[in-house]
């Protein structure tokens, strides 16, 4: 029987991924080699990695000569110095939207001045605080999806300054105009692959302007000109993220999923706002289609409802310690029949009132 798998990461992926990820670790194209023991180096691998990097951008809608697709390592974690590290030299300024912009902040503090321009901390991160780019700064940095709090901004800035952003949990969900963005990064674990890699857009010019003395490891212009092979790259991530981003162009790309994700995300919505057990954390308007978060308003119903949950095999969907309550995150590959299953179980406990 289906287990519906809510968990904010990492994530469900499509089944055919899973399948055929898990006949390249037997057998890797009919090579007789497991794709788990080959070399980084191999023809076969180097077709791999240029193959996902050349459909990330493609996928984004910035094939051409200004950017760069790097999968490299560490996780958004290591993004949020990394970036500190090459490119503030003077001032940036940062967004504060939620944990993932707290721990960037914090990071970049590390390596310069930070102006946080607005901040959403005063409600728990339940909103997008609006702000100004009244000056010039090395960068602005924004983090797209609020995995924890459930919230997503809808529009970016049209600024002279450069604009960084963390899309760890809605890359390859929502079309957006890439082209605005200078530096992208997302960890693999949401809506890209397995945990293990992480995916950078680079704007070509941007390599350009690194700082002086940066250590190679940290340096985007040493893996670009290394084609993410500076070193030994996650193999298995990038492989799966390659499966994952081919599923994805079948499926008709960017446009066509996020059409499938609104529908999802409707869905849910809908049944949070009419029934009178439940209540979303975020404010309405900058709710995210990826990760629906909301509480039950009577504590008297929380063992019933968790105990329809496990009978409906819903997994994964307590919410983070920072909100409590619920979550439900609905990547690319969630099935319409999970959410619609999840939407039944609070419909059928409003019954019992």
């Amino acid at each position: 029987m289906k287990i519906h798998n809510f968990c904010a990461g990492p994530s469900i992926l499509p089944t055919e991924v899973f399948e055929e990820a898990s006949n390249a670790v037997k057998d890797l194209n009919g090579s007789g080699l497991s794709l788990l023991e080959i070399s980084h180096r191999s023809h076969a691998f180097v077709e791999i990695m240029d193959e996902a990097r050349d459909l990330s951008l493609e996928l984004l809608g910035l094939s051409g000569n200004d950017y760069t697709s790097l999968f490299l390592q560490g996780g958004a974690s290591s993004q949020f110095l990394m970036v500190a590290y090459n490119y503030l030299k003077n001032e940036a300024a940062y967004l504060n939207t939620g944990t993932w912009s707290k721990k960037a902040i914090k990071e970049a503090k590390l390596y310069g001045k930070v102006d946080v321009i607005a901040t959403s901390e005063n409600e728990n991160f339940n909103y997008i605080p609006k702000y100004d780019i009244s000056k010039q700064y090395d960068y602005f940095h924004c983090t797209s999806n609020n995995t924890i709090f459930g919230t997503q901004m809808n529009s970016f800035p049209s600024t002279k300054t450069p604009i960084f952003c963390d899309m760890s949990s809605d890359i390859f969900s929502r079309v957006l105009d890439f082209s605005k963005f200078d530096l992208i990064y997302a960890g693999a674990q949401k809506n890209l692959g397995p945990a293990g890699a992480t995916l950078v857009i680079i704007k070509n010019d941007l390599l350009d302007n690194i700082k002086n003395n940066v250590p190679s490891m940290l340096n985007y212009k040493v893996h670009a000109d290394k084609s993410s092979m500076f070193n030994t790259p996650p193999v298995f991530s990038v492989y799966v993220s390659m499966l994952n981003m081919r599923w994805l162009k079948k499926m008709g790309g960017i446009s066509a999923i996020e059409e499938k994700n609104r529908k999802k995300s409707e869905m849910l919505y809908s049944e949070i706002d009419l029934n009178p057990l439940f209540k979303g954390h975020a404010n309405e308007v900058d709710r995210s289609m990826m990760n629906a978060t909301f509480n039950l308003c009577y504590d008297n119903f929380k063992d019933s409802f968790e105990s329809m949950l496990s009978e409906a095999r819903i997994s994964a969907l307590s919410g983070h310690r920072s909100v409590g309550g619920y979550r439900a995150s609905m990547y690319n590959a969630m099935g319409i029949d999970s959410v619609k299953t999840l939407v039944e179980v609070m419909s059928e406990l409003e019954s019992k009132i």
